[in-house]
């Protein structure tokens, strides 16, 4: 069995969990956030615990079982605590701002580059060479962090460019010197 799967998801005070058939919508002081989960599971609530089951041993219904319970939590979470992603600008003349809701990165480029908020995902910029990107959902804010580095990924040489805080770039050497003739 599942050992993720198994566990029960506490619901905090201040949450509300509301079931319809496979439909979780999870309330609380952030926001409010639902999704539809696939019809086999069984999505039960007892007792301010919320616990996923499946009916067979089949690898399709293993394989669910586990993303399913880990779905709701990270659904808890999201709107009680919410999601952040940190991200740190590298190099001579990079750097970030926020105009407005845009978040405007200097890159190197000839233009600059804007990246707009959306209503899920808010962008912060404390200082011009870190941005947090913050919401109550755990992909989006994930895939919105993804799409700001990949307007210039940290390169090999220099490790210039937009890398998640805490990663790790490994360093090329680069061209060896000309030797004499």
């Amino acid at each position: 069995m599942s050992r993720i799967g198994r566990k029960p998801i506490d619901i905090p005070a201040g949450v509300d969990v509301k079931l319809d058939g496979n439909t979780v919508t999870v309330t609380g002081p952030k926001g409010t956030l639902s999704e539809t989960f696939a019809p086999s599971m069984k999505i039960e609530m007892d007792d301010g615990k919320l616990t996923v089951s499946r009916p067979s041993d089949d690898k399709e219904y293993r394989s669910l079982h586990g993303l399913t319970r880990t779905l709701i939590r990270n659904m808890v979470q999201g709107v009680t605590e919410g999601f952040t992603k940190e991200l740190e600008v590298k190099g001579v003349g990079y750097r970030a701002a926020k105009e407005g809701t845009d978040l405007v990165l200097n890159l190197g480029y000839s233009h600059q580059v804007r990246v707009p908020d959306t209503e899920d995902v808010k962008t912060e910029v404390p200082k011009p060479d870190q941005i947090i990107i913050s919401g109550i959902d755990k992909q989006k804010v994930g895939q919105f962090a993804a799409d700001v580095r990949a307007k210039r990924p940290p390169e090999p040489y220099k490790g210039k460019g937009i890398r998640y805080k805490g990663e790790f770039v490994r360093h090329k050497e680069g061209k060896a010197g000309k030797s004499g003739k």
